[in-house]
């Protein structure tokens, strides 16, 4: 298996979800076992011996890989949802969208300042949504923070809203 076969398993739909966007599907990478087992196998690679305490995956996309990345690195799972899903008290941070205002949520207790984290989405565009669960995260006081996305964006420059300190990885990277 390589990066190129994954790369081309990876659905585009064309004007979704709105007329001019080309849509990344990644369903089709985890309805197959292989394409499934090669993304595991990648991000535990990468992050086995970072010190990862805990995974903390973005609603809703960042649930797939992060619970199972979390137990192959033997790390706890952390939510970040959208405002109202989380059951405890929580932390907000909100962020602006090319439609408006939104904001993500973190119980309060489920990062300290002895947590390493791996902070993991699906997918990194213009970087909104991650930057303000850095934010949320950085507010924690963690140890350190790491970045991942399976897919980037390139041409739409994400990256930038980081700082330049913070390791960013992905592993499937498009031009369009």
């Amino acid at each position: 298996m390589s990066i190129e076969t994954l790369t081309a398993a990876v659905r585009n739909i064309s004007d979704f979800p709105i007329k001019g966007i080309q849509f990344k599907d990644i369903t089709t990478l985890f309805q197959s076992p292989t394409h499934l087992k090669e993304l595991s196998d990648i991000l535990y690679e990468r992050y086995k011996d970072k010190g990862i305490t805990k995974v903390v995956g973005i609603e809703s996309r960042g649930f797939f890989m992060g619970p199972a990345t979390a137990l192959r690195l033997n790390a706890g799972f952390v939510p970040i949802r959208k405002p109202g899903k989380l059951p405890y008290t929580v932390i907000e941070e909100k962020y602006t969208k090319e439609y408006g205002v939104d904001a993500i949520q973190i119980h309060q207790d489920a990062i300290t300042e002895d947590d390493v984290v791996l902070l993991h989405d699906d997918l990194l565009a213009t970087g909104g949504t991650m930057a303000a669960a850095y934010k949320l995260v950085k507010k924690m006081q963690a140890k350190k923070i790491y970045i991942n996305f399976l897919i980037e964006l390139e041409m739409l420059n994400g990256r930038a809203l980081f700082p330049d300190d913070v390791e960013i990885n992905t592993i499937l990277r498009y031009d369009i």
